[in-house]
């Protein structure tokens, strides 16, 4: 699929997925790179981001630094998952919703500026929809800075990062709400964000430096959509696995190629009982399964019940909003 874009995008597509950095003119800093203008840079990503080949360019922020966040489903019967997918739409905390293959059907990411409002937004969905929920809350990530290899490599595991929640200031989460939304496609795109926030554009690309070295900002570049580039089979795979052995379990996961995401998280008596997660990227369901077999023959995995989750269907995806917001009624 990266063959159908011309030279400059797929280079924008590839080559800039993190490592931006956060200087008055950023855009232009690209083009320098790729020979090209900023006006070009700027036209071409304006382009990419009306196709749907990225949401944004700006900054993933580590989970639950800034702001609270949590992995949930909901058991929607058919009838229903037009309405409730189109409820869940309307909230600006869940930035992430899914169709994935099993009797919990419809999982969405909730992020907000605190675990009291992200509570809040768990209990109107419960009370408006009428349905269960699950609250899967991260308790350990192995790898969750997602990126992708669009040469045909396959994703490759990153090192995790150590980071400094004492670089964190209580005045960053307006600004890292904008991060996570996108950089504006403009020369200066750091001046207006600084106009929105009434803040010296310096002062704002300082801090955003800051929170990129402390590791709070875990990505800063281009974000792509991986299915409009080719990578349409999306698998969240689910390990039962004994607390005593998920480091091990987790950290062996997290190295192997072609794992985009591993994590931790919490389990939910009678509901669910896997608190390992793992997210293969692939090309086709055929190419996903190759991944899988390499984890099953893991020794740390070895006879663990598992289950896996495809993705059908993308509901929603953009940056998380780390602000209070009015959240949708039903």
């Amino acid at each position: 699929m990266l063959d159908a874009f011309a030279p400059l995008d797929r280079s924008l597509l590839n080559d800039f997925q993190r490592g931006l950095p956060a200087c008055p003119r950023p855009f232009a800093w690209m083009a320098e790179q790729l020979d090209s203008t900023e006006a070009e840079v700027i036209a071409r990503l304006t382009a990419l981001r009306d196709d749907g080949a990225i949401t944004r360019v700006g900054a993933t922020v580590r989970p639950n630094t800034a702001g609270a966040s949590t992995l949930a489903a909901l058991a929607v019967p058919e009838a229903r998952l037009e309405q409730v997918a189109a409820f869940l739409g309307g909230f600006d905390e869940v930035n992430h919703s899914y169709l994935r293959e099993n009797d919990w059907n419809l999982w969405f990411v909730v992020t907000a500026s605190d675990s009291a409002h992200l509570d809040q937004t768990l209990d109107t969905i419960r009370r408006d929809t009428g349905l269960t929920l699950l609250d899967l809350r991260l308790l350990r990530p192995f790898n969750i800075d997602l990126g992708f290899s669009l040469s045909g490599a396959g994703a490759q595991p990153l090192t995790r990062k150590q980071i400094d929640l004492d670089a964190l200031r209580e005045d960053d989460r307006p600004l890292l709400h904008h991060l996570s939304r996108g950089l504006p496609l403009y020369p200066h795109p750091f001046k207006a964000v600084a106009d929105a926030l009434g803040r010296p554009e310096d002062t704002v690309i300082a801090r955003t430096d800051a929170l990129i070295k402390a590791g709070i900002i875990s990505r800063f570049g281009v974000i792509v959509r991986h299915r409009r580039i080719g990578w349409s089979a999306n698998a969240m795979v689910v390990w039962d696995v004994p607390d005593a052995q998920v480091e091990a379990a987790g950290t062996a996961l997290a190295s192997l190629s072609g794992v985009t995401l591993c994590y931790q998280r919490r389990t939910v008596p009678d509901l669910w009982r896997f608190g390992l997660f793992s997210m293969i990227h692939a090309r086709s369901r055929d190419e996903a399964h190759e991944v899988l077999s390499r984890a099953k023959a893991l020794p740390e995995l070895a006879d663990i019940e598992h289950q896996v989750l495809f993705s059908t269907r993308c509901f929603k995806q953009t940056g998380a909003a780390l602000t209070n917001s009015r959240s949708t009624e039903a």
